[in-house]
């Protein structure tokens, strides 16, 4: 934890929440000269206090490490904003509507920013009765692969988990889909227009 983070986060929500130095520390049952050392920087809450705390101040445990509430201002949730987020130790797949605060395996996850497909990385996107076919040409060893490829509609995230040795390519309903996403292990994430 960063100190000077922390102490402003804890300060920041606290007085968000109209909570006292003292009216926190009753609720976690400390003393408010503990409260007081968190917020200067004198001192951390202890490891059993921050799920307690974090839900004293109105937010979860990542977000008290972020320092700050994430607030999701895309009260449309239209899943054409969807943002992806991949962790680097087991690779799992998180999609968000709008901004999120996403970890895995203890690491803080980033939303990736899609760049627009090259050469090396190019798809193939073909319409197959009522669906869309979608076919990567990429290698797809154990050490360089595509892990999914993503449709995205204003109503919708259908997403298709590839695997290594295997084929990166996908099929999707064509439902108003406005993008297509994949995302290289060693390269980052690729998107195409549909």
């Amino acid at each position: 934890m960063n100190q000077h983070v922390t102490g402003a986060a804890i300060k920041e929500l606290r007085e968000r929440k109209g909570l006292t130095q003292g009216g926190l520390a009753q609720q976690l049952a400390v003393s408010d000269k503990a409260v007081s050392k968190w917020e200067t920087g004198r001192g951390y809450p202890d490891i059993t206090l921050l799920e307690p705390l974090a839900q004293a101040l109105g937010v979860s445990v990542a977000e008290l490490f972020l320092g700050e509430a994430v607030v999701n201002t895309n009260v449309s949730a239209n899943m054409a904003r969807s943002r992806f987020y991949v962790c680097p130790v087991c690779g799992n797949v998180v999609s968000s509507v709008g901004e999120a605060s996403v970890s895995c395996h203890g690491v803080q996850l980033v939303a990736l920013d899609a760049e627009d497909f090259d050469e090396a990385h190019a798809a193939v996107v073909e319409r197959v009765e009522d669906e869309l076919y979608v076919q990567v040409s990429h290698p797809m060893t154990k050490r360089h692969y595509v892990s999914f490829i993503a449709a995205v509609s204003s109503n919708r995230v259908q997403l298709v988990k590839t695997y290594p040795e295997g084929a990166a390519e996908a099929r999707f309903k064509i439902d108003g889909m406005s993008a297509i996403y994949y995302f290289c292990n060693k390269d980052g994430l690729f998107k195409v227009q549909v």
